[in-house]
């Protein structure tokens, strides 16, 4: 499976290499904010003379994020952070501009461990992590190595929910960014990137109508929300699944049905799982689901939807398409799964808007020259990004975009910081 080309990378094909940099090239025309950091990088060299070990999900966009972090003057090290979700030509691409990388389209598990090894093997100052499987393994493996690395940062809900726990229980060796949680990503990669990828994958699988089917959506945080928002766009009736009743309220007041997943299964024609947690979708769904019921995942990890279930249930299996596997139950009811249950925006599609991860490559980028050059003031814990990266990435959003916007006057200053003002 394996062909190697280039110095120390494992990739598919470097012939693929041409097709990938008019990916780049398309990606780059489109993320001005990263593009106007790269200049500057490319005169101040932050990174110089650092090994930055990245695993993400290798597409365009990541790729050019890896481009811009060697611009820097970081050596730059990749890994796929999902099998299905790497581009082979894009992959090459980079290959070829002189980042290694590890990933290969398709990789089995054990590939897939011995690259996130290999990664790490090329020494490492810091991580830029995609579910925190780079951390988790050194800690848990190669905690040595772990007390010399500088810092982390980290990119999804799912990743900052795991070291958010091994922070409460004292087991971080090292300072982690949780990029997940600043405004300028959460507010737009979570929920309009979200929302538009996720259907993008599931549209061009199944090439369905959306309108008029019952959409049933786990989850309503940020990336449910944009999910449920596209869906609604689309025409389809929105049932919400939810264990925080909070979230369960905001999704009543946003004109959606909320009950539990045992009700939601008999009245589903689509169900995505966007919550980050495991067995979300179980045998006791399945059981209830109407025939032609069709499954897909949005979520980091491929947990979510009980793939043991569904296929404990099933007295035949096959694979349909592309991406489409089809389960027939005993009964002759057949349920559909999508992209191995794996993030569908990202196996069965490009994941999100270049325009959108313009946002949270920024930020990325941005948090790991921060980490870097305090690393002295930072302990061992999970801190968000702070405010003040938040604040330039949407002033240069908005720069890029010709938009403007008011400010202060010295007055107004000075009413809202004089807590004695008379009204």
């Amino acid at each position: 499976m394996e062909i190697s080309t280039q110095p120390h990378s494992i990739i598919k094909d470097i012939a693929l290499a041409a097709d990938g940099c008019r990916k780049l090239e398309w990606v780059q025309g489109r993320m001005p904010v990263i593009n106007q950091l790269r200049r500057e990088y490319a005169q101040t060299r932050p990174l110089s003379g650092k090994t930055i070990a990245c695993c993400l999900h290798l597409e365009a966009k990541t790729g050019y994020l890896l481009q811009t972090l060697q611009t820097a003057g970081a050596k730059v090290i990749a890994c796929a952070s999902n099998p299905l979700s790497t581009q082979d030509d894009v992959v090459a691409a980079l290959a070829g501009s002189g980042i290694t990388v590890y990933a290969i389209h398709g990789e089995s598990m054990s590939e897939y461990e011995r690259f996130l090894n290999l990664a790490l093997d090329a020494g490492p100052d810091a991580i830029i992590d995609d579910g925190a499987d780079l951390v988790t393994l050194l800690h848990k493996e190669r905690q040595q190595q772990a007390k010399a690395i500088i810092g982390a940062c980290e990119e999804t809900t799912t990743g900052i929910v795991r070291l958010r726990s091994m922070d409460r229980d004292g087991a971080l060796l090292f300072p982690v960014i949780a990029v997940n949680d600043a405004y300028m990503k959460y507010l737009f990669d979570n929920r309009y990137g979200t929302g538009q990828s996720v259907w993008d994958g599931i549209n061009r699988t199944t090439n369905l109508v959306v309108a008029g089917k019952n959409v049933v959506v786990a989850g309503y945080g940020w990336c449910g929300k944009g999910v449920s928002m596209r869906a609604l766009g689309m025409g389809a009736k929105v049932i919400i699944t939810e264990i925080d009743p909070i979230k369960a309220n905001e999704a009543i007041m946003d004109g959606f049905q909320v009950m539990p997943m045992s009700a939601a299964a008999r009245l589903g024609d689509i169900f995505i799982t966007v919550t980050g947690n495991i067995n979300v979708i179980r045998g006791e769904h399945m059981e209830v689901m109407r025939d032609g019921a069709i499954m897909a995942n949005a979520g980091h990890f491929d947990v979510e939807i009980s793939k043991q279930d569904l296929t404990s249930l099933a007295c035949a299996k096959r694979l349909l398409k592309n991406n489409i596997e089809e389960f027939t139950l005993s009964d002759g009811r057949r349920l559909y799964l999508l992209a191995e249950g794996r993030l569908v925006n990202l196996a069965a599609g490009d994941g999100h808007p270049a325009e959108v991860m313009d946002l949270s490559f920024s930020l990325q980028a941005m948090s790991l020259v921060y980490l870097l050059q305090n690393r002295q003031e930072l302990g061992c814990h999970v801190y968000n990004v702070p405010a003040a990266i938040d604040q330039t990435v949407a002033r240069l959003k908005l720069q890029t975009a010709g938009v403007a916007i008011d400010g202060l006057t010295t007055e107004q200053k000075a009413y809202l910081a004089d807590w004695d003002t008379n009204l």
